[in-house]
Parts: C-alpha cells; sequence; structure tokens
C-alpha cells in the first residue's frame, strides 16, 4: 500500500511540473509564432480613391522609403518612415481616384522593389458605374500543388478573357473568405501560405483577407493586415479590426468576424452591422465571412455542435439582418467544397425546414437572376456561396437543398459589375468553368422585396 501511495505522489509531482512546463511553455511558443525573419514583398492594404497603404518586411531594419509616381521612370513623390525597423508600413495620401502608379521601395540609398511590375491603381470615386473585377478565394492557405493549380487557372483565365481598355490592370481586388495560413496562422506559415506563392498578385492588387478558425489560432493575422477601423476607405466607422466596411465604385463590402466575435441578436458587432447596412447608398451589397450558414460539405450548418454552433447562430442572427437589408450576396468558406444556393430569402432554420417558397428567383436559361428593386429591396433574394475549396477539398454529401450547384472541386470566383449587372465563374484547378451565374438589378420583371411567412 504504501509503494502504491509513492508511486501515484511521484506521478502526482510528474503531472505538475508537466502542467507547469505546458504553461509557461505554450504562450512562449504563440509568442515565438508571432515572429518571422526574412523578406516579405509589398502588399496593398486599405486602397480608397486618395490613398493606399503599402506593406512589406526587410532582412536588415531601416527606415524605409517609397518613391512613387504616375510614370514608371518618374516616381516624382515620396515618403519615408521615421522609425528603423523590420516590418514597414506607410500609407500614401492625396492620390488622384482611380490612376495607375508605380513605386518603388528602398532604404533610401538601395532599392529592393522597383519596375515595371510594381504600382497599384487606386479606388474609383464612390458610386461611380465602373467596371469592377474582383478575385475570391476560400481556405487557401495550404501551400501545396492544388493552392497552385487554383492560383494558376485564376491567371490563365483572366489572359484569356481581358477587359477592354483594362488590359494592364487585370484585377482590381483580392477577398478572402478566411484561413488564410495553415494550420495554425503563425508567422511562418503565412509567408509559405499566403505572401509567397501570392506575391506577384500582392504588389499591385489590394487584399481584403476574413478572418478564420485557422488563423485564430496565433496572435499573428491582425498584425499582418491593415483595416479601416475609421472608415478610411468608406463604409460606415467599426472601431475595431475584427469587422469593417468599404466601398469601390458602386459595391459596399461588409467583413464580419464569425470566429471571435459575439454573434448574439443584440451584439455590438450585428448593431454596427445594422447601422453600416442603413446608411449605405451604393448599389450593389456583398458581405464575406469565414463561417457559411448553408453547407453540407465538410462541415455540417445543421449541427449545433459544428465550429462550437457558429454556423447556426450565423443562419439564425446575422442572416436575417443581411437579408432586411437588401444584400445581394454572400460569402463565406471553411467547408471544403464549393456550393451555391439561387437567390433565395428567409431559411433561418435547418435544412428540412427549407422550402420551395424560400426560392425567391432561379436562374433562366441564361443563368441570369433578375430583381426589381434598389439595395433596400427586403428580402428579395440573396445567393449564398461556400468557397473553401482554394487549395484542400474534403468528403462531404453536398445535398443541402438550398444549395443546388454544389461541387467537390477545388478552385476560385472571379466577379465582374458593371452598373447594374453582376457576373461570377467559378473556376477549377483545371482552369474549367464549373458554374456561373448573373444578376441583373433593377429589372421590371425581377424579384421584389416580400416579406417572410
Amino acid at each position: 500500500m504504501a509503494f502504491f501511495l509513492r508511486l501515484l505522489k511521484r506521478l502526482g509531482l510528474a503531472f505538475l511540473v508537466l502542467l507547469v512546463i505546458y504553461a509557461v511553455g505554450r504562450p512562449t511558443q504563440i509568442w515565438l509564432d508571432g515572429f518571422y525573419s526574412g523578406e516579405r514583398g509589398p502588399y496593398l492594404q486599405m486602397m480608397s480613391p486618395e490613398a493606399v497603404t503599402i506593406r512589406w518586411q526587410s532582412k536588415k531594419e531601416f527606415a524605409g522609403v517609397i518613391n512613387y509616381g504616375t510614370s514608371e521612370n518618374n516616381l516624382i513623390h515620396s515618403q519615408r518612415e521615421t522609425d528603423v525597423k523590420e516590418e514597414h508600413e506607410l500609407r500614401l495620401t492625396k492620390l488622384k481616384p482611380a490612376t495607375k502608379y508605380y513605386y518603388s521601395i528602398g532604404d533610401g540609398e538601395a532599392i529592393s522593389h522597383k519596375g515595371k511590375d510594381f504600382w497599384f491603381k487606386t479606388a474609383p470615386v464612390n458610386k461611380t458605374q465602373q467596371a469592377v473585377r474582383f478575385w475570391v478565394t476560400g481556405d487557401q492557405g495550404y501551400p501545396n500543388k492544388i493552392q497552385n493549380k487554383v492560383r494558376d487557372a485564376m491567371l490563365a483565365w483572366l489572359e484569356q478573357n481581358p477587359r477592354a481598355g483594362k488590359e494592364s490592370a487585370p484585377l482590381d481586388l483580392w477577398l478572402t473568405t478566411g484561413d488564410n495560413a495553415y494550420r495554425s496562422g503563425t508567422n511562418k506559415q503565412f509567408q509559405a501560405g499566403f505572401f509567397e506563392p501570392y506575391k506577384t498578385i500582392l504588389r499591385n492588387t489590394p487584399v481584403w483577407p476574413v478572418y478564420g478558425n485557422h488563423d485564430a489560432r496565433r496572435r499573428v493575422f491582425f498584425d499582418l493586415f491593415s483595416f479601416p477601423t475609421k472608415a478610411e476607405s468608406g463604409g460606415l466607422e467599426s472601431g475595431t479590426e475584427h469587422y469593417y466596411s468599404f466601398d469601390y465604385a458602386n459595391i459596399h463590402f461588409v467583413m464580419l468576424d464569425t470566429q471571435e466575435n459575439d454573434l448574439d441578436a443584440d451584439s455590438q458587432m450585428l448593431s454596427w452591422l445594422k447601422k453600416d447596412l442603413a446608411q449605405t447608398r451604393q448599389q450593389w451589397l456583398i458581405t464575406f465571412f469565414h463561417h457559411p450558414p448553408y453547407t453540407k460539405g465538410s462541415h455540417d450548418s445543421d449541427s449545433k455542435r459544428d465550429s462550437r454552433g457558429r454556423l447556426v447562430a450565423v443562419r439564425k442572427n446575422i442572416i436575417p439582418v443581411l437579408e432586411q437589408a437588401g444584400v445581394d450576396l454572400v460569402l463565406s468558406g471553411h467547408s471544403h467544397m464549393y456550393e451555391r444556393s439561387d437567390m433565395i430569402a428567409c431559411h433561418y432554420e435547418d435544412s428540412s425546414k427549407f422550402k420551395q417558397s424560400m426560392i425567391r428567383a432561379e436562374a433562366n436559361s441564361n443563368k441570369t437572376y433578375k430583381k426589381k428593386g434598389s439595395h433596400i429591396s427586403a428580402n428579395s433574394g440573396t445567393i449564398y456561396t461556400v468557397l473553401g475549396s482554394s487549395s484542400k477539398v474534403d468528403n462531404g454529401p453536398l445535398n443541402h437543398p438550398a444549395l443546388p450547384y454544389s461541387y467537390k472541386e477545388a478552385g476560385s470566383i472571379i466577379f465582374d459589375i458593371e452598373k447594374n449587372k453582376l457576373n461570377a465563374y467559378f473556376i477549377n484547378q483545371d482552369g474549367k468553368l464549373k458554374d456561373q451565374f448573373n444578376i441583373i438589378k433593377g429589372m421590371a420583371e425581377g424579384v421584389d422585396s416580400s416579406e417572410c411567412k
């Protein structure tokens, strides 16, 4: 008996030592994961008609300098950092709207980034009826062959489908639906899974990433990206990097954090969301977040246990707010498939409660949906797209009744918006167009607002 007591005492002491080591080691490891020593090419943040933020990282500490101008060979403007550091961030202001600028980056003596591929184009004035093309990826943070094929298929599609008069600027924006670095969102994983594979896109295309559950495993995400907490790019001031909005031409984008924020109906985020959607007068309303309200892919939106109930909470609390405001399109990720709805409204319960009457419009033979009114047409129909397959594809039944267009395919989406028409193209990793749809707003015979019954 005494032997067993001594053994238990020793085991208890060993467990206590292990617990102390973990308690000290875990925060230390998380802190260390926040660092990356090495170069990181320039990437564009918080684009607006008159300003842009450019970030990059160097191996050595110095006060960074950006020279810029409207001609590659005449960079007449200059801006310098006031502090010596490795992680650099400068906001260029007093720019002209819808204007292409070239830039170079250095330390005042040597230049590390320059040439015809280093440029950006400022946003057009808000409410401008201008053609806009943006790229959407989801859960794209695995550095692997699928990620590369999805990226290259998109670039090849752009070459095959150039925009007249905009050949020199093939993309205006890049947005993600989250999980930007696998497996745990460390700084090194962001470098390997995000900044390195997309470096040629990042240097001249503003990126707006959503916060995903894998990004949240470390506290790196909000150190790496700059977000418009004070409405620097339009929209309503949020005061937080976790959720915000911005305007681009005639589009109002809303980015929400469904990973860490309170998703209750009376939460601070939803209160801000209602005010933001009420104040905008943009023609198109598009919302991004990570956890899908509808999916039967690698996640199940019917399960209250899936992702700690966040998919259910999004459907019950966020979706009614978006539909009441007349949001046209909702994009999410998390489920590693591609799934899409018709134009639907009022589906806030599990998939068994989905009714045919909730389909406000099905696509006609030209894959076109028609809407009558403006952005304030409540419950007139929203298209929901799940895109979590830009670097991996998992298994799932793909049988949600609200998502008739579902594919176990890796890929990404290109959106073209011009005036009252939206075109969407889901391009798989082999460059094939697997899904396509259009929305036309302001049609006399289109779907108008209606109440949920």
